[in-house]
């Protein structure tokens, strides 16, 4: 596999990031790309917009919301959205956007994150065990809520 990097959301990479492929059964979990890019813009001093790219190619998107003020603590340092390509799904590209997350978390002071997720067959629990998440509560809609200690 080649070397992965993160790029801040740009006119360059913009529609890659937004045509993102997903596989069959996953759309029902992920919000598209489109809705991250519009909240990062209403929200500009809070959004963390960021492509993963695999050579020159955009494989991930991920964004994350830092706001160490929000009423909710569950908000102050979180992803809001993570997309990986269908095929660069299980390379390590979700690992590598939550841990470029994550140490932007730890540099702006935040001692963890975390994610809300929809359960489900197909959605993204078991990813986010497997590196670390622990489930920490539900909202009241039934989505998941997990945290990463940094």
């Amino acid at each position: 596999m080649s070397e992965l990097r993160l790029e801040e959301l740009s006119a360059s990479n913009i529609v890659a990031a937004n045509t993102l492929s997903l596989k069959p059964g996953q759309e029902q979990f992920v919000a598209p790309v489109s809705h991250s890019i519009a909240e990062a813009y209403v929200n500009p001093a809070t959004a963390w917009p960021r492509v993963v790219l695999e050579d020159d190619e955009v494989v991930g998107f991920i964004m994350g919301n830092f706001d160490p003020d929000a009423q909710e603590d569950i908000f102050r340092g979180c992803i809001w959205r993570m997309n990986v390509a269908a095929d660069a799904q299980g390379h390590g590209v979700g690992r590598f956007a939550v841990h470029a997350l994550a140490d932007e978390a730890r540099s702006r002071g935040f001692d963890r994150i975390t994610v809300i997720f929809e359960p489900g067959e197909a959605g993204p629990a078991a990813f986010f065990e497997r590196i670390g998440f622990e489930v920490i509560g539900e909202t009241p809609y039934g989505e998941t809520i997990a945290a990463l200690a940094l």
